[in-house]
């Protein structure tokens, strides 16, 4: 039996964020209207790490994808010079359940999650948001960067994380990709003050974002606390906010933005307004008016995972890139 193998540099070669934006809107109206098939992900922690294995299984039967994704999460990676996370995608044939691919599933994770921000960045956000604010300076800051720059036109990027040097070279490194100035921000609070667009993309496992520091209108995306102990928003701007989700079932078991609001009583479960595949397809309300603060959080979809890895799989086939092996 043969089988593809594509690196994270094929992987790369033949996707983008921009390639990802309108298969997302559609896979996340897919999942909310009940046309895809996805269990909860199945979670194995890792005590030496510490981190985690993440199990996540999908069939999304209009795009014919088949297939899971095995990913972990340990945050000490860096210290050996590794990604936090890192991730291998199965895909396998419908009909058959035979292997069709195996993939570097890390650079999908980086931009499926940036993508999907995006869509509900399009969505929810006010139609003239124009200033950024980004806290992290890792791949998802990065690749959300690219994501809201897609979505709305940015007149102004303020980036922050806890290391000055880390910031710094961010700067560095994206501002020549940026029609519009890109600065470091000395603290959080001067980060977000007055943004339009805040994106939480953190390690963090305690609030990074006041809700005090938010202001009327804005649009914040969270992406970075994904498990049910985690969170980087301040519970108050959740109760304050209009919030919106990926999947309503997936929040209220893992995400701690959710759950541990819920345990201290500030909100309850009907905090969560919407699955924002609700919102596309008009089964649910998005912003309603202007002074509307909306936030998504995002914990990330195995349908996600598939349909771009099915993208790459047959880029990679039309343009023979990647090994083809035996099993």
């Amino acid at each position: 039996m043969s089988f593809h193998l594509l690196s994270e540099r094929d992987v790369r070669s033949v996707l983008t964020i921009g390639d990802l934006l309108e298969p997302m809107e559609r896979a996340l109206a897919a999942f909310s209207a009940g046309a895809a098939i996805q269990p909860l992900r199945s979670v194995v922690p890792v005590a030496a790490g510490p981190g985690f294995l993440g199990l996540m299984p999908a069939h999304v039967p209009d795009r014919h994808a088949l297939g899971a994704k095995l990913v972990t999460v340990f945050a000490g990676n860096v210290r050996v010079g590794l990604p936090s996370h890192l991730a291998v995608i199965v895909l396998l044939d419908e009909g058959t359940g035979q292997l069709r691919a195996i993939m570097d599933g890390r650079y999908i994770t980086e931009i499926r999650t940036a993508a999907a921000s995006a869509i509900a960045a399009r969505y929810l956000a006010r139609s003239d948001a124009r200033n950024l604010a980004i806290l992290g300076s890792g791949a998802q800051a990065r690749s959300h960067l690219a994501a809201m720059a897609a979505v709305r036109t940015l007149e102004e990027v303020r980036v922050w994380s806890p290391d000055a040097a880390h910031r710094e070279r961010f700067v560095a490194q994206m501002q020549p990709r940026l029609a519009c100035p890109l600065v470091a921000s000395a603290n959080a609070e001067e980060c977000v003050a007055g943004a339009d667009l805040v994106v939480a993309a953190t390690s963090s496992p305690t609030p990074v974002v006041a809700a005090s520091w938010v202001k009327n209108g804005a649009h914040v995306t969270a992406v970075g606390a994904c498990r049910p102990d985690q969170r980087e928003l301040d519970p108050r701007l959740v109760a304050r906010g209009r919030l919106f989700v990926d999947s309503r079932e997936s929040a209220l078991q893992e995400a701690g933005d959710v759950l541990l609001g819920i345990g201290e009583r500030a909100f309850g479960p009907d905090v969560i307004c919407a699955e924002i595949g609700e919102v596309v397809t008009g089964r649910a309300q998005g912003r309603r008016g202007p002074d509307d603060i909306t936030i998504f959080k995002s914990l990330g979809l195995a349908i996600e995972d598939l349909v771009a890895a099915g993208i790459a799989y047959s880029r990679a086939i039309e343009r023979g890139i990647g090994q083809v092996l035996d099993l």
